[in-house]
């Protein structure tokens, strides 16, 4: 394995034990996205300059004899969260003139804890698909399969993780936008509790129903990165109302022993494949295993949920803020995101009074969920009904093959609800592509999440991706230079 491909706490230790210098680092991860960057498009800007002479700092650091948590760590930011003196377009034309004046308070928190910032990477068009592709910068494509999707909107992410660009990164989670991406690549990531970590610098804004729908989250190889990540952003800060300070206490094994954790069946208006289900089955027998008790459980709120969620993120989020921040400036956007914006704006326009019972509706949903969850503190879920699916064949109604308002939903319930969720990689489909397990836990319970993630990926987990294209890319380089 090259070091491309160790843990972010493995790099670390490589640091502070000076057997890796972080320039090495860095320029090994360049060196990487020069290769598989034209094939995959994570990337939609660098930071080599910068990156290097951060890395020179690092390590006069640990000539010094300092040490931090993210000590010499190349990680990569979505390209929606603001990063000082870069463009931060959202995938969208409307915004390609937009460079962040200063960090986010995550990304700011990631720097001080010693991480270098490579560059930011490609998301779905304003956010607002599962699938990474917009005018501005192309499509995505996922390291396994490059006729199919990283997922989105934190695409670019998940396969900059993914093939080794990076070790490890952030996204952010509206409506599955971290884990269905992680699910499709093979990769672990994290929604956690809204305010958990500051949304501040993400464009669009957490504010009003958002704030509790919409999150920032750590996405990366391992969950013991994941974990790493998160204590580096947590905290309170005064420029995002949601956040809070709430400790992250280590949990034990031994600590979750006689856990119930309950297993959601499937929805029976979106079955999933057989083997996401024979996958879920394989986590929950690695729980039973280590001392946990999995059964099915029945949660009939959920649906409701689901349509919650619909109301929130496609008829508001979409039919009315996108549309408000891109009037008059349609024709610059893609065909996919024209289409979603007249599915959203073909609902019956929304009175104040329903958009306030819809807020009142989410609260009395929630409260009897978690009341649920005093018995089962954890769920296991599917992330979405398949894996990763072919360029173009998603979209946000039966036109087509994979539906977003009914495939996605294993996800979308808990954006709304604001559970924590983890996708942690268990299985691989016949095709060869990656599957995840959700593991869902309660508001503020993440080192549990974790934890009970850790024991899945004990057993399973990341692999590498065989990334067999790369020989024929190659090949076709050679050719091409002969002629």
């Amino acid at each position: 394995m090259t070091f491309q491909f160790q843990s972010a706490a493995e790099m670390v230790r490589l640091v502070c034990a000076r057997e890796i210098s972080p320039v090495e680092l860095v320029r090994a991860h360049f060196d990487r996205i020069d290769e598989l960057n034209p094939a995959l498009n994570a990337f939609v800007h660098l930071r080599r300059d910068e990156a290097f002479h951060e890395a020179r700092a690092a390590e006069a650091a640990t000539l010094r004899g300092e040490e931090k948590p993210l000590l010499g760590v190349p990680v990569s930011i979505k390209s929606c969260i603001d990063l000082a003196g870069t463009p931060c377009a959202a995938g969208c034309r409307v915004r390609s003139s937009y460079i962040a004046p200063e960090d986010a308070t995550l990304v700011k928190r990631l720097k001080n804890s010693g991480a270098i910032i490579l560059g930011n990477t490609n998301t779905a068009e304003m956010l607002m698909a599962y699938d990474t592709d917009n005018v501005l910068h192309g499509r995505t494509s996922n390291p396994w399969n490059l006729e199919r999707t990283a997922g989105g909107s934190s695409g670019g992410e998940a396969a900059a993780i993914a093939s080794g660009m990076s070790a490890a990164g952030i996204g952010s989670d509206g409506g599955g936008s971290i884990r269905v991406p992680a699910h499709f690549t093979g990769i672990c990531g994290l929604k956690p509790t809204p305010g958990r970590i500051p949304a501040t610098g993400h464009f669009p804004a957490g504010v009003g129903p958002f704030a509790w729908m919409g999150v920032v989250g750590p996405m990366a190889r391992t969950i013991g990165d994941l974990r790493l990540m998160l204590r580096a952003m947590v905290g309170a800060d005064s420029a995002d109302p949601m956040a809070a300070d709430f400790p992250l206490n280590e949990i034990g094994e031994d600590e979750l022993k006689g856990t119930r954790v309950g297993i959601l069946p499937p929805d029976p208006t979106c079955v999933p494949t057989n083997e996401t289900l024979a996958a879920i089955d394989a986590a929950a027998n690695a729980l039973r295993d280590a001392g946990m008790e999995a059964e099915p459980i029945e949660i009939a709120e959920l649906e409701q949920a689901r349509e919650l969620w619909e109301t929130l993120f496609v008829r508001i989020a979409g039919g009315m803020l996108v549309a408000e921040v891109v009037k008059g400036r349609e024709s610059e956007l893609s065909p996919a995101l024209q289409k979603f914006l007249r599915v959203a704006q073909g609902y019956p326009p929304l009175t104040a009074a329903e958009v306030l019972q819809v807020q009142f509706a989410r609260d009395d949903l929630r409260a009897r969920v978690l009341r649920r969850m005093e018995t089962f503190p954890v769920l296991l879920a599917p992330v979405c009904s398949s894996p990763a699916f072919r360029h173009g064949d998603g979209g946000w109604d039966d036109s087509f093959g994979t539906n977003y308002l009914r495939e996605m939903r294993y996800s979308q319930w808990f954006n709304l609800l604001g559970n924590p969720a983890a996708v942690v990689p268990v299985a691989r489909s016949a095709e060869g592509l990656p599957i995840g397990v959700q593991v869902i836990g309660r508001p503020y319970e993440e080192m549990r999440v974790l934890k009970m993630a850790e024991i899945i990926e004990a057993r399973y987990g990341w692999r590498e991706p065989p990334m067999e294209w790369r020989a024929a890319r190659a090949l076709s380089a050679v050719a091409n230079s002969a002629d």
